[in-house]
């Protein structure tokens, strides 16, 4: 057996500023910087550390420690959204945020905890339990109360890595799992003492998974699907503060109304919440002009507008007008507090606080279906929805096009809107469908089925993207499956690890 570095029961203090920074650089693997390397660096730089550790203590701080510096770089913008956008006191904002990213700093706390007083292995340790605890806690944390998948470790990987080439049989968590693997492979050559061997295995094991990777790449998994539509994407850069004021609601219409109108397109898409009306409460005239627009095109016009009423239950929602009967899409994710108040008898409060509109939408049905509009099948999602892979193949494998649209001014000019757009680039990947992104503020884009950006908007801009589109067939792996076959390995692994811990027992 291969030797490793000493274990101590307790990290030096200096060990952790060393996790600190190295969640913290991890970030820089995400968009916008997209350097993909250093997630895994950072990660392995983790692994390192805690195999050194023998404690649930120690294991546990470093890997708090490591997600606390990963969390406060990586989702700062919570900052922006609750003092800026939501009215709260600064110093409580940044109290608040601090909670949050400390709560998710547990996931990976749980990873350095689990692994310590595991009784296997050192190799096994190493090289199977740390991966497999890193991909089930990121699951985990995808929905668990809800879920909050920002920052899935697989996501750095979109679209350059060789890595991305697994996301159409695996899925983020795949991609997740692979990335942890490769990490602990480069901790195991770090922290080996003895034969040479074994290294040569991990680096030959790491060779092989980015070889695989790449050629996976090559893959067309769907095909082009009917003839090209073409599209425009339009971003009205309505500030937030000023886009629920019904003083200013008129002008939000008719901005919104000349962009459509000076666009050709077949399929004109407008942000999430673009109209600030109920869908009830807008000018016959303008919703008779938005259809005759997208008669006139060809085609049909897609917008973001709250429908129901106060009333009664209301939805964030998508109606489509024009050539096609009217359709529309129902949000079915909905972000706590952000969109609904959970417990609302203890938590009520939080909407005074906050200044949110609208914040207690109703959910929309899981089984809705493709939208039939500008000559593709549409599966439209809203904001937060496309971050739930599982959930956006649901509409598949009918859908030829995936469809975002997003309301992002909430969080400024922060990592926010590039990591979402990053989360939709994912998306693409996964379903080898191309994803179309309307939002207020940025990013707006157009993605190829590959995950490419193949052309977006400045954020906070004021504008309308034009391309055109393909619409796809079939099926990828992940589409059909899901993330079973990932489930299903981690659970045959997991029992192995146990059959493996009680043969270690005395």
């Amino acid at each position: 057996m291969a030797g490793k570095l000493p274990a101590m029961r307790y990290l030096p203090v200096s060990m952790l500023p060393v996790s600190l920074g190295a969640g913290a650089l991890a970030v820089a693997g995400f968009a916008p910087f997209d350097f993909w390397p250093l997630p895994i660096l950072s990660l392995a730089v983790l692994f390192t550390l805690l195999a050194r550790t023998t404690s649930m203590r120690a294991g546990f701080i470093v890997g708090l420690a490591w997600g606390l510096g990963f969390f406060i770089t990586g989702v700062s913008w919570v900052y922006v959204s609750l003092s800026v956008h939501g009215g709260m006191a600064a110093w409580l904002a940044a109290l608040a945020t601090f909670l949050f990213c400390a709560v998710l700093a547990l996931f990976p706390a749980a990873v350095g905890a689990l692994q310590a007083r595991w009784p296997v292995s050192p190799a096994l340790r190493l090289l199977l339990l740390m991966p497999l605890a890193w991909g089930v806690t990121e699951w985990v944390r995808g929905w668990l109360f809800t879920g909050f998948p920002w920052l899935v470790a697989g996501y750095s990987q979109v679209p350059a890595s060789p890595l991305a080439g697994y996301a159409p049989l695996v899925g983020v968590y795949g991609v997740s799992f692979l990335l942890a693997l490769i990490a602990a492979l480069l901790a195991w050559v770090v922290t080996t003492r003895g034969r040479h061997a074994p290294r040569v295995w991990a680096a030959v094991a790491i060779v092989a998974l980015g070889v695989g990777g790449q050629a996976l790449r090559g893959v067309a998994w769907t095909t082009p699907d009917g003839a090209p539509t073409t599209v425009a994407l339009l971003q009205g850069n309505i500030p937030q503060d000023l886009k629920w004021q019904p003083e200013k609601a008129q002008a939000t219409l008719e901005s919104y109304a000349r962009m459509a109108t000076a666009s050709p397109a077949q399929l004109i898409v407008l942000p999430e919440t673009a109209l600030p009306l109920f869908e009830s409460d807008l000018p016959d005239s303008y919703r008779a002009g938005l259809a005759s627009l997208g008669r006139k095109n060809g085609g049909d016009v897609l917008t973001g507008v709250p429908t129901g009423s106060l009333a009664g239950a209301y939805y964030n929602s998508v109606i489509s007008l024009g050539a096609a009967p009217s359709q529309r899409y129902h949000k079915v994710h909905l972000v706590p507090f952000g969109e609904y108040i959970p417990l609302k008898a203890v938590w009520g409060w939080v909407i005074k606080v906050l200044h949110i509109p609208l914040s207690d939408f109703a959910r929309g049905a899981v089984d809705q279906r493709p939208l039939a509009i500008g000559g593709q099948r549409v599966a439209a999602n809203i904001c937060y929805e496309d971050a739930f892979g599982e959930e956006i193949i649901r509409q598949l494998p009918e859908a030829s096009v995936l469809v975002n649209v997003s309301n992002l001014a909430w969080f400024g000019d922060s990592f926010a809107p590039w990591q979402h757009a990053q989360m939709s680039q994912m998306r693409a990947l996964e379903t080898g469908r191309m994803m179309l992104r309307a939002t207020n503020t940025g990013v707006t884009a157009i993605i190829d089925a590959r995950g490419h950006v193949l052309a977006s908007l400045p954020l906070f801009t004021t504008g309308s993207l034009s391309g055109e589109i393909q619409g796809y067939a079939g099926s990828t792996p992940y589409v059909r499956w899901g993330n079973a076959p990932v489930l299903a390995l981690w659970g045959v692994l997991g029992i192995g690890l146990l059959i493996a811990g009680f043969r270690q027992r005395p």
